[in-house]
């Protein structure tokens, strides 16, 4: 065995450097990353990118082979990554101030531009954080607190992943998602205030809807009793001596049944008022 090596140490060295070169040289990437190879500081290719319409497990993952100590592989995430923002305190339209919770879902679709221009996927979280919070600002101060509890919400929504989206486009990310987890007003006055606001919007708003249903009964009303006149007064073009016989005991019974058994009435059997009573002649 001495004499192997003696004989052949050089070889042998050669044999095992040769080894670990292309050991060195082999990486396995994984099916939840995508690479990226750099060499000399610069994105050279990639391996296992995302494509929104190849499944999984048909993307390139695996093994690859790389140019050792001239050639670096930066494993970055596939996946859907989460972007929390801090609570903060936003303005409405209406003058309300809301503390919001929101947070966004995005993934990197440009494995290459995101090297060049954040480094990492945190760096590319650090970038979005501010941007976020600037554009739901914007949002949400040219909408009052009420539309937050609508379906207006929902464009909000789509009104931030879209500005935020275009932001993340810089850094090789795509925004798929924007959610508000909460949109409280703070505890004590502000709170109150909104509340009687709120209710006494309400009563006007009720107020208005029963003043509109008294004029819309004030109208079918009068069209009712215009129609009626009318058709008293066809009908006393048609038959006059009906039409004041109809009205006289119209008269009669508003007279008598006045519902006040002690009041007497005395008129002359002569009286005009009581010409229905003597008939016909």
């Amino acid at each position: 065995m001495e004499t192997l090596w003696n004989n052949h140490k050089f070889s042998i060295l050669a044999v095992f450097v040769l080894l670990g070169l292309l050991a060195s040289s082999i990486v396995i990437v994984p099916e939840t990353k995508q690479a990226v190879i750099i060499r000399t500081g610069e994105p050279v290719r990639n391996v296992n990118t995302f494509k929104p319409d190849v499944p999984y497990g048909q993307t390139g993952a695996g093994m690859v082979l790389r140019i050792p100590l001239i050639e670096t592989v930066q494993m970055i995430d596939k996946r859907v990554l989460d972007l929390d923002m801090e609570r903060q305190q936003v303005l409405s339209n209406d003058q309300q101030r809301l503390q919001v919770d929101a947070f966004a879902r995005f993934r990197i679709i440009d494995p290459d531009l995101m090297v060049e221009t954040a480094g990492t996927e945190e760096n590319v979280m650090l970038q979005l954080q501010p941007i976020l919070t600037s554009v739901l600002r914007q949002e949400l101060g040219r909408r009052p607190f009420s539309s937050l509890l609508t379906a207006e919400r929902g464009d909000a929504m789509r009104n931030i992943r879209e500005a935020l989206d275009t932001q993340a486009r810089q850094y090789g990310a795509q925004v798929i998602d924007v959610r508000i987890k909460r949109a409280d007003l703070p505890e004590g006055t502000p709170l109150d205030s909104a509340f009687q606001r709120m209710e006494a919007d309400r009563q006007e708003e009720a107020e208005t809807i029963r003043a509109q249903g008294r004029k819309n009964a004030q109208i079918i009303r009068a069209e009712a009793e215009a129609t009626a006149a009318r058709t008293y007064a066809e009908a006393y073009g048609k038959d006059p001596d009906f039409y004041d016989f109809y009205r006289a005991m119209q008269s009669y019974r508003t007279t008598f049944e006045s519902g006040q058994a002690e009041s007497s009435v005395i008129l002359s059997p002569d009286n005009e008022y009581l010409r229905q009573f003597r008939g016909r002649r």
